[in-house]
């Protein structure tokens, strides 16, 4: 696939214990990504963090019940990343979304075996 010079960062936060139909919603969310022929998706999940609710989210080890941060990014054209926004809205009950635009340096992938 080849992308434009210019691009859009999408970029999702939400929690890691956030759900869409008992499945987590990150996962559904790079699903979808794939379903719509986009350019690729990644999940990074936080050591710490807090959102509009100020409730603070970290990592520790004596921490019984965790909601870390995660964070989706997607690059791809503007045509593309508009068609997954309808899916977000629908399904990120809380949370952030983004996007802005990118200068894509370099996209390649080895499509050999």
């Amino acid at each position: 696939m080849k992308l434009p010079e210019e691009g859009i960062l999408l970029r999702i936060f939400i929690g890691e214990s956030d759900t869409h139909q008992g499945r987590a919603l990150y996962h559904e969310i790079v699903r979808k990504a794939r379903e719509l022929n986009m350019a690729g998706a990644t999940v990074l999940r936080g050591m710490a963090g807090f959102g509009a609710a100020s409730r603070i989210h970290t990592s520790r080890l004596l921490r019984l019940s965790e909601d870390l941060p995660v964070v989706i990014e997607i690059v791809d054209t503007e045509e593309r990343v508009q068609k997954i926004l309808p899916f977000l809205d629908e399904t990120v009950r809380e949370g952030l979304v983004t996007m802005e635009k990118v200068r894509i340096i370099k996209y390649r992938y080895d499509d050999e075996p």
